[in-house]
C-alpha cells in the first residue's frame, strides 16, 4: 500500500511534467557524443534545491535513465556511442543501419532498455529494504570498514594504472578534510577563510569535475558534429523481433542489475558482460557482429539494468554504485537526507517515492523513445559551439544557486581546471569524487571506534560485520591485480 501511495504522489501532474522534461533532456544528453549521464545529472542537481526531495530525485533519475538509453541512438545511427555504456550496442546496431534498418534497431534497443530497466527497478524494490534491515545493526566500526571497502573500489575504477587512481583518491581525501574537525571542532586548512569552515561544497566540486572539465576537453579537441541521414520509417518493433529479444533482455536485465549492485562496476561493464553472455549462450553465435537481434538487445538491457542496481548500495549503505549514484548521494544530502539504513526507518515515504520514480522513469523513456525519435534526431544535431556555452553558463548558475555564494562558483572553476589537468595526464576523476564522499564517513567513524575501544584496533576484528567488510576490502584490492595478471598470461 505504501508503494501504491508513492505512485499516486509521483503521478501528480507537476512531478510527472518534471520527469517528462528530465527524461527528454536525458535522452538528448545521452545521444550527444561527449556528454554523459553524470554530466546531465550534475548539471541540474542544484536546481532541485527548491523542490521537495521526491520531485527533485524523480527528475534526476529520469535524466540518468534517459541518458543511458539515449546513448544507443547515435551508437546505432552514426556509429558513435553517445555514452560509454552504449559502446557494446554499437557493435550490432551499426550493422542494422548499414542494411537500412536503423529504425528497426532503435525499436529493439528501446524495448530491450525498458525491459532491463523495469527488471532492475523491481529487484531494487524487493532487495533494498532487506539489506537496510541488516544495515541497522551497523555501528561506528561497521561504517568505518564499509567506507574503507568503498575506497578500495578505486583499484577497480582506475583502469590500467592503479597508481594514478590512488593519487586521485588521495587528492579527494585531502579535499574532504578541509573544514572543521568532526571530533574536536578545530579548523583545518581553512586559512582564515570563513567559507571553508563548513568544508568544500561537494555538489559544486562535482559540477566542476564532471561537467566543466569535460567542456574544457571538448573545447581543446573539438566534438564531431552529428550527421544523421538515416530515414526512420518504423520504430515500433515487430512481433518476431520482440519474441527473439525478450528472453535475452530478461536475462541481461538481471545480469546488469547485479553488476550495478557491485560498487563502481558501471553500466559499460554491464553492457559488455551481457553481450558476452548472450553470445556464449546463443544457438547462433556466428551471427554476432553481423547485426544480430540478441546481440543488440543484450547490452541495452544490461546497461539499463545497471541503473537501478547501482541505487541498491547507495540507498542501503551510502556507498555509490557508480559515478551517477555518487552525484545522487549529493542530491539526498542537499535535501537533508543521509543515505543508509536510517533512511529506511526515518524517511520510508521518500524511499518508496524513489522506488516509484525508478519505475516511472523507465516507462517515460520508453514512451518518449518510441514517439519522439524523429524530434531527438533533430536536436542532437545542434552545433557544439552553440551548446557548450549554454552548458557552461548553466554550470555557473547552478553552482551559485546552491548557497547564493560566489565562493562556490570560484571553487567550482578551480576544481574544473584541476579536473582538466587530471584528464590531460590521464588520471581518472571518479576516485576523487568517491574519496570526497567516503572520506568524512571513514574519518569520523574510525575515530569514534577508537574512542569506543580506548585506542585499540581490536574493535574492528571482533565484530562480524566489520570483519566481513575488511575481507571484502582485501579481495577488492587483490582481485584487479589477479585479473590483470591473468590477462597478461592469456596474451
Amino acid at each position: 500500500m505504501n508503494i501504491i501511495d508513492a505512485f499516486g504522489y509521483i503521478l501528480q501532474p507537476r512531478i510527472l511534467l518534471l520527469m517528462l522534461a528530465g527524461s527528454a533532456g536525458g535522452i538528448m544528453i545521452g545521444a550527444m557524443p561527449g556528454l554523459t549521464s553524470v554530466m546531465g545529472v550534475t548539471l541540474l542537481l542544484p536546481f532541485t534545491y527548491g523542490m521537495d526531495s521526491a520531485a527533485g530525485f524523480a527528475m534526476l533519475l529520469s535524466i540518468s535513465f534517459g541518458a543511458i538509453y539515449g546513448g544507443s541512438i547515435t551508437a546505432i545511427l552514426i556509429h558513435t556511442p553517445g555514452t560509454p555504456a552504449s559502446a557494446a550496442t554499437m557493435i550490432e546496431g551499426s550493422k542494422f543501419t548499414e542494411r537500412g534498418e536503423g529504425g528497426r534497431a532503435l525499436g529493439i534497443s528501446t524495448t530491450s532498455s525498458f525491459i532491463g530497466g523495469i527488471i532492475s527497478a523491481i529487484i531494487l524494490i524487493i532487495l533494498a529494504p532487506q539489506l537496510a534491515k541488516l544495515a541497522l545493526k551497523f555501528g561506528a566500526p561497521e561504517y568505518a570498514t564499509l567506507a574503507l571497502f568503498g575506497l578500495t573500489v578505486i583499484a577497480s575504477i582506475s583502469g590500467k594504472n592503479v597508481l594514478k587512481g590512488v593519487i586521485a583518491g588521495l587528492l579527494g581525501l585531502f579535499l574532504s578534510t578541509i573544514g572543521l574537525d568532526p571530533i574536536t571542532g578545530f579548523s583545518r586548512y581553512s586559512f582564515g577563510q570563513v567559507n571553508l569552515y563548513s568544508g568544500l561544497q561537494v555538489v559544486a566540486l562535482m559540477i566542476g569535475l564532471f561537467a566543466v572539465s569535460e567542456l574544457f576537453v571538448n573545447f581543446k579537441k573539438g566534438v564531431k558534429q552529428n550527421s544523421v541521414k538515416q530515414n526512420i520509417r518504423r520504430v515500433l518493433p515487430r512481433k518476431e523481433d520482440l519474441r527473439s529479444s525478450l528472453p535475452v533482455s530478461i536475462r541481461s536485465g538481471i545480469i546488469g542489475t547485479f553488476i550495478g549492485i557491485i560498487p563502481a562496476a558501471g553500466a559499460d561493464i554491464a553492457a559488455f558482460i551481457s553481450y558476452d553472455v548472450a553470445k556464449k549462450l546463443s544457438k547462433h553465435p556466428e551471427e554476432f557482429g553481423t547485426g544480430c537481434i540478441e546481440g543488440l538487445a543484450a547490452p541495452e538491457a544490461g546497461n539499463n539494468g545497471d541503473t537501478s542496481g547501482a541505487l541498491v548500495p547507495m540507498l542501503t549503505l551510502g556507498v555509490p554504485g557508480d559515478a551517477t549514484a555518487a552525484v545522487l548521494i549529493g542530491a539526498l544530502t542537499l535535501h537533508g537526507l543521509q543515505p543508509g539504513p536510517l533512511l529506511f526507518t526515518d524517511h520510508m515515504n521518500v524511499v518508496n517515492e524513489i522506488f516509484a520514480s525508478a519505475v516511472m522513469a523507465n516507462v517515460l523513456f520508453l514512451i518518449l523513445g518510441l514517439l519522439g525519435m524523429r524530434i531527438f534526431l533533430k536536436v542532437i544535431q545542434i552545433k557544439p559551439y552553440i551548446l557548450s556555452p549554454i552548458i557552461f553558463v548553466l554550470c555557473i548558475i547552478g553552482s551559485y544557486a546552491l548557497r547564493n555564494n560566489m565562493f562556490d562558483v570560484i571553487s567550482m572553476l578551480v576544481i574544473a581546471f584541476i579536473g582538466y589537468f587530471l584528464i590531460y595526464i590521464e588520471i581518472p576523476i571518479a576516485p576523487v569524487v568517491l574519496a570526497l564522499i567516503l572520506g568524512p564517513m571513514l574519518e569520523s567513524n574510525f575515530r569514534r571506534s577508537l574512542i569506543m575501544s580506548n585506542g585499540s584496533f581490536s574493535i574492528f576484528f571482533i565484530r562480524p560485520i566489520s570483519v566481513f567488510f575488511l575481507v571484502l576490502a582485501v579481495v577488492s584490492i587483490i582481485w584487479p591485480v589477479l585479473m590483470r595478471k591473468k590477462e597478461k598470461q592469456r596474451k
